[in-house]
């Protein structure tokens, strides 16, 4: 059976990781981090070291991350700063590809314009930076953040107007799903 990889932060952990091993069940075997993998520097490290290993051989990594280091902590601005977000994401990226056959990358799910921590044209703004540089180096894009935007209310939990609701989860899952389903069949 072909080895699928789940990487990200609680989008993926709380999210649609929650669900998308049942959905590829019959088709794939599912490895993802019993761990949130928080913002993008975390992720790297994690990568290179602990996790390579479950990594390696995959046919298929999805990963996210965005949603921490997009998030204003304070007066500077964001976690991590736009341009060091990017050049880490790059570094990740170039990992994941010596480690997989496919790589995909899901874009940062919105948020609700009451969240004023994570604000989502800070959100936006991260993804558009990045998603072009990931592109140019052959990285599929699962655009998780204008699927859900088509419906915040429905699809991001309204009480902490951050993490994914039921419905998204659903939804989000389906989506995870099919990209991986679309990258496998690819040669």
């Amino acid at each position: 059976m072909k080895k699928v990889v789940l990487l990200g932060d609680s989008i993926r952990e709380l999210g649609y990781g929650t669900k998308v091993p049942e959905l590829l069940k019959d088709e794939f075997e599912v490895w993802q981090p019993n761990d949130n993998c928080r913002f993008a520097y975390f992720t790297f490290r994690w990568v290179m070291v602990d996790w390579r290993e479950n990594i390696e051989g995959a046919e298929v990594i999805h990963w996210n991350n965005g949603i921490w280091d997009a998030c204003i902590v304070d007066e500077d601005g964001s976690f991590t700063p736009k341009e060091e977000y990017v050049r880490v994401m790059l570094r990740i990226a170039r990992l994941l590809k010596t480690l997989g056959k496919k790589v995909i990358f899901a874009t940062t799910t919105p948020t609700p314009a009451e969240n004023t921590a994570a604000r989502d044209e800070v959100i936006a703004e991260y993804n558009e930076a990045l998603v072009p540089k990931l592109r140019e180096m052959g990285i599929i894009i699962n655009d998780l953040y204008s699927a859900v935007k088509t419906d915040v209310r429905k699809y991001i939990d309204q009480n902490d107007m951050l993490h994914l609701s039921k419905d998204g989860i659903d939804f989000a899952a389906e989506k995870v799903a099919q990209a991986i389903r679309k990258a496998a069949s690819e040669n």
